[in-house]
């Protein structure tokens, strides 16, 4: 069973008041090479990092270090103040998956996140989220987005596949089309091989 967290802040909260767009693995799990998936509304790292640290927070302890790729954040913070404490943002530019986020706590240990881009459709996101947080998961964050992209291209080639298969008559195509009942055809030997 996985886990989505629905995270409406505080009105102090100087955040976004939507909800957050999270899924993790169920608890107690084995370790996959994702912990689940995070679908943030923009790419601003300043934003959105302190709604997801501070739900973090409870469920993994106190999240000290957050580590992206730029390839996809514009501007990456140094650090970023998060419910009375300081979060320091890293990034790795060949060393990280550009769809990962890290999150290091020193006091549990640490955790690999999909980060969806958030002009991801809803359907899409969702089966991404969903694919993440299976704890039986082996695709890296990359090879998700990528499965992710060639989907829909292998979707519309089956519709267009079975488009022309209709316009060709499809499985109607073979078949008889008189209902009237088959007749049978028995065969009679010729008298003259009878003896053979």
């Amino acid at each position: 069973m996985t886990t989505t967290i629905t995270y409406t802040p505080a009105v102090e909260d100087r955040t976004s008041s939507l909800p957050l767009r999270l899924m993790l693995a169920p608890v107690g799990t084995a370790p996959a090479l994702l912990d689940g998936a995070w679908w943030p509304r923009s790419r601003d790292l300043t934003a959105e990092l302190p709604t997801l640290t501070a739900v973090l927070d409870a469920l993994w302890g106190r999240i000290t270090h957050v580590t992206v790729n730029p390839t996809f954040w514009p501007v990456i913070p140094r650090k970023v103040p998060v419910d009375g404490h300081v979060v320091r943002v890293g990034w790795f530019k060949t060393e990280q998956d550009p769809h990962k986020l890290l999150l290091l706590s020193y006091t549990v240990g640490r955790w690999d996140l999909l980060v969806i881009p958030p002009e991801t459709s809803p359907a899409v996101a969702a089966r991404l989220m969903t694919e993440a947080a299976d704890p039986l998961g082996t695709p890296t964050a990359s090879a998700l987005m990528d499965q992710a992209e060639q989907r829909p291209i292998a979707e519309e080639m089956e519709r267009s596949l079975v488009s022309v298969w209709d316009h060709e008559g499809g499985l109607g195509a073979s078949l008889p089309t008189s209902r009237s009942p088959v007749q049978a055809v028995i065969a009679q030997e010729p008298d003259a091989m009878k003896g053979i």
